[in-house]
């Protein structure tokens, strides 16, 4: 089996994302706890996923601050894995993915569901990109530069 390299202490911040969140079962547990999917067993029948890595997939979640465990909400013995504002924070990722794919996938036709407002019942609008002064940006339009050192230097001490 090859050992998976690990990305934890990456200095590029979509490497340290994906060491957390980089597993398709991961985001789609995820997609399913936004879902409104709780236990155990909905998750386990919603991904057709075996038992034994689920059990991996959700303890890592939980370790990672993405999903917390709380008491079924029906008073029952069981335990749900409930998203924490972290968990929450994947939201946009998950529609981006969701976007990418209704925009290039070979098969479209074949998506059975679309994204749409609650309250209106209207499509979501694509994601976009904006400058701090409120243009459209596109990658063409962005480049990476060095996080100023005192920052660094914070954030690596905290």
């Amino acid at each position: 089996m090859v050992k998976r390299t690990s990305f934890e202490g990456d200095e590029c911040p979509v490497a340290r994302s994906l060491y957390v969140i980089g597993d398709w079962w991961s985001l789609l547990i995820i997609r399913d706890a936004s879902l409104g999917r709780r236990r155990f067993g909905e998750l386990q029948k919603s991904l057709g996923l075996a038992k034994n890595i689920l059990t991996v997939r959700l303890r890592a979640l939980v370790d990672q601050g993405i999903l917390k465990t709380a008491p079924a909400s029906d008073g029952s013995a069981y335990q749900e894995y409930v998203l924490t504002p972290k968990g929450h924070g994947i939201f946009p990722i998950l529609v981006a993915l969701r976007q990418w794919s209704e925009e290039f996938d070979e098969r479209p036709e074949e998506i059975g569901t679309i994204l749409v407002d609650r309250e209106k019942g209207k499509p979501v609008r694509r994601l976009e990109l904006y400058s701090q002064d409120g243009r459209l940006l596109t990658s063409a339009d962005t480049t990476l530069k060095p996080r100023p050192a005192a920052k660094r230097a914070r954030s690596m001490a905290g």
